[in-house]
């Protein structure tokens, strides 16, 4: 537990709060758009501006690392003391693309601030977030009078998550011994509300597949060879009813098997947020839920694996009819998993099972476009305990429990580094990521800051044994 009063902490964000709101206008300014090549001069400007910013933190050991793509920025601050543990804050610099035509109510890379919110492309996803956490450690140094933080604290900020983080689970592995740590914190995330401050502690992963499937060697006439000879858009058909059984679990064998199951209290927990979901009907552009039997809808969403059809397609799709039997059809699937699954068992099972599900004479190719892996942190990890205590006090309220029902690079930190992941942010649902007038909520940066500079103090106070100390000193 702490020693340091909550209002020094305070008081010191606050303190350096307008210079860092005016650093984090600067980067934002930087269009560092990841998916077009015509701006990747800007994705590295960025890049060297963090780590030029890093530097000036206080950071030892700051470095642009390049990979085959874009660049990412590793820094490294170690703890004066031998025993304290490691952190790695993971984020991105890269942005999604943004036009003022797009529906902007002012230009995405002039940031410009109104009621309390900074409007900017990247203000929330991610810049915004990864930003926080330079004040967040001046704080901490400033509030307990440290010259390095309580924890050996680094950061690796890549530039390609936007496009899907290609390069990142090589550039863990190539850098593992650099990046070794006791945990992983993800700060790309959100909460549910900001009267409702909450911890995620989990994401789903995904496999996304596309089965190619053909029969004759043309379209035919349906007329003389209708009803006689296999046809690949019914088979694309069958695939997709077979899926899922009435009770709306996926059908293919094994897909269920070794799963971490939902503990009661993290049930409890769910239903306790003030969920509404005709509103959340309402976000889903739907109107009504579907989902496996026996869950929530929250349950379905954040905890629960699902199988989804993302297209279907073949044969005439143009005005009037055309009677054909198609020679081809296409199927595109996604599957979210949840921890305990066993992707490449996944992925093996499915062959199986669309080899059997489909009619003789039918051929098939099945493409896998990768997988992403799932990661849980269990609710009494004493991690995760040393967060929730930290976003308490910046909030001053209890903090409730969510997961993501979304995938993304954590999993291959804590598969390739061997350490469990927590998520900080401060993010909330209308902050719009993705979309026009993407804005953040000033105050909710300030707290983001503060609940960094407690759990720096919290984490420190928890030495790793003697057994397995680190040099305090950075090295190349």
């Amino acid at each position: 537990m702490s020693d340091t009063p909550d209002s020094a902490v305070r008081d010191a964000v606050t303190s350096g709060f307008p210079r860092f709101l005016d650093e984090l206008r600067e980067w934002l300014r930087i269009p560092s758009v990841s998916a077009d090549p015509e701006r990747a001069a800007d994705v590295d400007r960025s890049a060297r501006w963090l780590a030029e910013s890093l530097r000036r933190t206080g950071f030892p050991t700051v470095e642009v690392w390049e990979t085959e793509g874009l660049p990412a920025v590793f820094a490294h601050w170690p703890a004066a003391e031998a025993d304290a543990p490691t952190v790695l804050v993971y984020g991105h610099h890269d942005v999604q693309p943004a036009e003022r035509g797009d529906g902007w109510q002012s230009d995405p890379f002039q940031p410009t601030e109104r009621e309390g919110r900074l409007f900017a492309r990247g203000a929330a996803d991610d810049k915004g977030q990864v930003y926080f956490h330079t004040l967040g450690v001046t704080a901490h140094l400033a509030a307990t009078g440290r010259t390095a933080p309580a924890v050996g604290l680094k950061l690796l900020i890549e530039g390609e998550e936007e496009s899907g983080s290609p390069h990142f689970p090589a550039l863990v592995r190539a850098h593992a011994g650099r990046l070794e740590c006791d945990a992983a914190l993800i700060s790309d995330t959100g909460m549910w509300a900001a009267d409702t401050p909450t911890v995620c502690t989990g994401m789903r992963g995904l496999i996304d597949c596309q089965i190619d499937l053909s029969g004759p060697a043309q379209d035919i006439h349906s007329g003389s060879f209708g009803g006689a000879v296999p046809n690949p858009a019914e088979a694309a058909a069958t695939l997709a009813a077979a899926l899922h059984d009435d009770r709306r679990r996926v059908t293919v064998s094994g897909f269920y098997d070794g799963i971490v199951e939902l503990t009661e209290e993290e049930r409890r927990l769910f239903a306790e947020l003030p969920f509404d979901e005709a509103a959340w009907l309402r976000t889903a552009h739907s109107g009504a839920t579907l989902g496996e039997e026996g869950y929530s809808t929250l349950e379905r969403i954040w905890a629960r694996p699902t199988a989804e059809v993302n297209g279907i397609g073949g044969g005439y799709q143009g005005p009037g009819g055309k009677t054909i039997v198609p020679a081809t059809a296409q199927l595109k699937l996604s599957f979210r998993t949840v921890a305990g699954q066993d992707q490449e068992k996944i992925q093996q099972s499915l062959r199986e099972w669309v080899a059997a599900t489909l009619p003789t004479g039918v051929r098939y190719e099945l493409t896998f476009w990768g997988a992403t892996r799932p990661c849980l942190t269990p609710l009494d990890h004493p991690a995760l305990r040393s967060l929730v205590r930290a976003m308490g006090r910046a909030f001053e309220q209890p903090i409730r429990f969510t997961r993501e029902g979304g995938s993304g690079p954590a999993a291959d930190l804590q598969d390739i580094l061997g350490v469990p992941v927590l998520f900080l942010g401060i993010s909330i649902p209308s902050d719009g990521w993705h979309a026009p007038d993407e804005k953040v909520e000033i105050d909710l940066l300030r707290k983001g800051a503060e609940a960094a500079a407690y759990l720096w103090e919290e984490l420190g106070a928890h030495p790793r044994p003697a057994t397995a100390r680190r040099p305090t000193t950075p090295g190349p």
